[in-house]
């Protein structure tokens, strides 16, 4: 599934949060499963992943039963924060209390689609991080354009 918009929410004093019925519409139990795993982002930021996905990102790096470093920094850092989170009837989920603070998100937040995953951000770093990348976003375009067409030629030498 490919996430995409921006939605402004509220987590409930349950630090529970809705996901978009946008969003729940287009998944599917079969392919995507019926639970988010969520874990810390980038700068106070929370990811959540279709449970699915995550496995499948998770079973990808088994490849080698001897990881380098970064790789073997990375996993332990980001599985051993990581929840599993069911989400209920009404299409909400629990966020883990522990991962909101280390995010430092209040219980007004925003909710991104960033292609396979979602993320939660704090509104006000958001408007202000959103405007900084508007600023600069012809050359981000260009940027991204060239390395589309870097992966593609690599692509067409195979």
């Amino acid at each position: 599934m490919l996430f995409t918009g921006e939605y402004e929410h509220t987590i409930d004093a349950k630090s529970r949060l809705a996901i978009p019925a946008e969003i729940r519409s287009g998944l599917e139990a079969e392919k995507h499963g019926t639970a988010f795993y969520v874990a810390p982002g980038t700068t106070d930021t929370l990811w959540l992943w279709p449970e699915r996905l995550f496995e499948q990102m998770a079973s990808a790096t088994e490849a080698s039963l001897l990881p380098n470093e970064d790789l073997l920094e990375f996993e332990e850092l980001l599985y051993s924060q990581a929840s599993r989170v069911e989400m209920d009837k009404a299409g909400r989920i629990r966020v883990p209390e522990r991962l909101l603070k280390q995010a430092l998100l209040g219980s007004s937040v925003v909710l991104l689609g960033v292609k396979d995953h979602l993320e939660l951000r704090d509104p006000e770093r958001w408007a202000r991080q959103r405007d900084d990348k508007l600023a600069k976003q012809a050359e981000l375009m260009m940027r991204a354009r060239r390395a589309m067409q870097r992966v593609r030629s690599i692509h067409t030498e195979d």
